[in-house]
């Protein structure tokens, strides 16, 4: 059989979590319309009747470097392209112009001697949308295939999805059992509470919160999940809890009904918001 490991590269917010569940069949990432939503090294695992692929999802190269955050994500993303990698797939956004964040992208993976493919990714939009195509179609050179396709409607996945077994090699099961990938239960539950803040707040709230699953416990009609939503600064609590706690009302159903809907059954949610200024210091 063959098996390896792919990693998923690109800038922020350019669909590369999309992607990653789209591959592998279920939701795995966290995804939001804003970008740095992964902050952890995420293993999606493709099962095909060739062999097996690991994904290996990046956070977004984001150029602020008086953020401490995201200089803590752009060494991740450095660290795993310097680990034993079979393969390479920069995922670009066609309807963002290259810019000082692509070339800094482009930059880590350019000369490295891993092959290398290009994906071009929401191609169900309009062409007058996808008006920086064609910039992005100039770097084929560099790769050694161009895809264009739609993560989000999974649209064009399957000439991807051979190509990248057909480049591995042969190799043996890496995640047996029907794992899907290398994060706990606690991980996901978080993942899925961080997805919908960021779904109800636009800019409001900064990339500087995070979420911890301090108690999942089975009982037999539910789940008990008991989780607390972590910021820097006591502004950013109160617009989390919302007006007569509306705002932190809306973040509980939303995740609950997403978990219920993924589990098949009941859950209760105790979400609370609490300021913690040292909580970036342990991503």
């Amino acid at each position: 059989m063959k098996s390896g490991f792919v990693v998923l590269v690109g800038r922020s917010n350019v669909g590369k979590s999309t992607l990653l569940n789209t591959l592998v069949g279920t939701k795995i990432a966290a995804t939001s319309f804003r970008a740095q939503m992964t902050r952890h090294e995420i293993h999606g695992v493709m099962n095909t009747p060739e062999g097996q692929a690991i994904f290996i999802d990046t956070p977004g190269v984001f150029k602020d470097r008086k953020n401490p955050l995201t200089a803590k994500l752009t060494n991740k993303v450095k660290n795993i392209l310097e680990q034993e990698l079979d393969l390479i797939v920069y995922v670009a956004d066609p309807t963002r112009e290259i810019g000082d964040e692509e070339q800094a992208m482009l930059g880590m993976v350019k000369y490295l001697d891993i092959p290398k493919l290009l994906v071009i990714n929401k191609s169900d939009l309009h062409p007058k949308e996808r008006k920086y195509q064609e910039d992005y179609e100039m770097w084929a050179d560099d790769f050694d295939e161009v895809f264009r396709l739609s993560a989000l409607r999974a649209s064009h996945i399957q000439p991807l999805r051979e190509k990248v077994m057909k480049i591995l090699p042969e190799g043996e099961e890496m995640y047996a059992d029907g794992q899907l990938t290398n994060i706990d239960n606690y991980f996901w539950i978080e993942e899925i509470i961080r997805e919908k803040i960021f779904s109800i707040f636009d800019k409001e709230v900064p990339y500087s919160i995070t979420v911890q699953v301090e108690k999942v416990e089975e009982k037999s009609d539910l789940f008990v999940i008991e989780a607390k939503i972590l910021t820097n600064a006591d502004r950013y609590k109160r617009i989390i809890i919302g007006q007569k706690g509306n705002k932190i009302k809306e973040i509980g159903q939303m995740a609950r009904k997403e978990l219920e809907q993924a589990i098949n059954k009941k859950i209760f949610l105790d979400l609370e918001v609490e300021v913690d200024k040292h909580w970036v210091e342990r991503v």
